[in-house]
């Protein structure tokens, strides 16, 4: 399958298996979504349940939190990364904050999916990185699969999460292919949890999402090159698995964090201070970073300058090993 029918796989299994998960958003009904990740589940499950809602993030979300409190589990689709501003306020001030609120009592099982990134030729607004801003508010967990056998496992451990979930997809890999076995149960991994990819002994790179696949290719390059570097696909933004990370630059002594969003505050800024911190007398170097310029996204024929290819990776990488 591909990610983005991996997805609707998941999400159909959702729908099957609880009546209360209902779908919410933009032109996801007859349309299917403007990436057709929710293709057929309308005309399958009903109007009632998939809901082709109005231009008003604001509004999906605030009635989704609603509906959670009625113990509804609401999966809203903001349509493009750069729309999930207008539902800003609700997200952090209201579906973060509600469950803590009320000491547990009133769950918010809320699933709220984004794409994300950049790599599809998109115009402005539609090829963002706004991860860190939910990660960094406590109450919500950040997620995000680069492949589809994590987006069909993941997006069904979100909905079925009491927690509001953020559920990050890296839209330039909707249409990349992988194994899915439907029938796998989603107790196999926390939904928390990284995953090592590839090992190696000299270097580790951490991605998440749609950087996953460069990190791949970098390691690939690498090994051509004499170099073992372990990718992690750490999955989950908040929280982080630490441990994971930690436990592989323990047996490689060399870290760098790779993601699209901006380096400066990054996510890579965090898992850098805390490795530092743990890992203190295992690192042979410091820990290195690689992402997206500290300038708005940029027209869709410069977006190949901007976007951290394998060839950064692997620079950052030497770097390390000539420390």
């Amino acid at each position: 399958m591909s990610l983005g029918q991996a997805l609707n796989a998941g999400l159909r299994q959702a729908m099957e298996r609880d009546p209360k998960v209902v779908l919410m958003g933009e032109d996801i009904g007859k349309l299917g979504g403007v990436f057709r990740v929710t293709e057929g589940l309308q005309r399958d499950f009903g109007d009632r349940r998939v809901i082709d809602t109005p231009l008003a993030e604001s509004g999906v979300v605030g009635t989704a939190v609603g509906l959670a409190m009625r113990g509804y589990r609401p999966v809203c689709e903001i349509q493009f990364d750069g729309f999930v501003y207008p539902a800003f306020d609700q997200i952090v001030s209201q579906v973060a904050k509600l469950r803590h609120r009320n000491e547990g009592r009133v769950a918010m099982p809320l699933t709220i999916r984004v794409p994300y990134g950049g790599g599809i030729g998109a115009v402005e607004h539609h090829s963002e990185s706004p991860e860190v801003y939910f990660a960094h508010t406590a109450g919500l967990r950040v997620v995000t699969p680069s492949n589809a056998a994590d987006g069909h496992r993941m997006i069904q451990q979100a909905v079925a999460c009491d927690d509001p979930v953020v559920f990050f997809e890296p839209k330039r890999r909707y249409w990349e292919r992988g194994e899915v076995d439907e029938g796998l149960a989603t107790t196999v991994a926390p939904l928390h949890q990284a995953r090592v990819v590839v090992e190696g002994t000299d270097a580790t790179i951490a991605a998440y999402g749609p950087m996953v696949a460069t990190a791949l290719e970098a390691a690939r390059i690498g090994l051509q090159e004499g170099t073992s570097i372990e990718v992690i696909d750490l999955r989950s933004l908040s929280p982080v698995d630490f441990e994971t990370i930690e436990a592989s630059v323990r047996k490689t002594g060399r870290l760098v964090v790779a993601h699209e969003a901006s380096v400066f505050c990054g996510l890579g800024a965090e898992i850098a201070a805390r490795v530092s911190e743990h890992c203190f007398y295992h690192l042979e170097s410091p820990v290195r970073r690689v992402g997206g310029l500290a300038t708005p996204y940029p027209p869709s024929r410069l977006e190949r300058h901007y976007l951290p290819d394998a060839d950064r990776m692997l620079h950052e990488v030497d770097r390390c090993l000539q420390a």
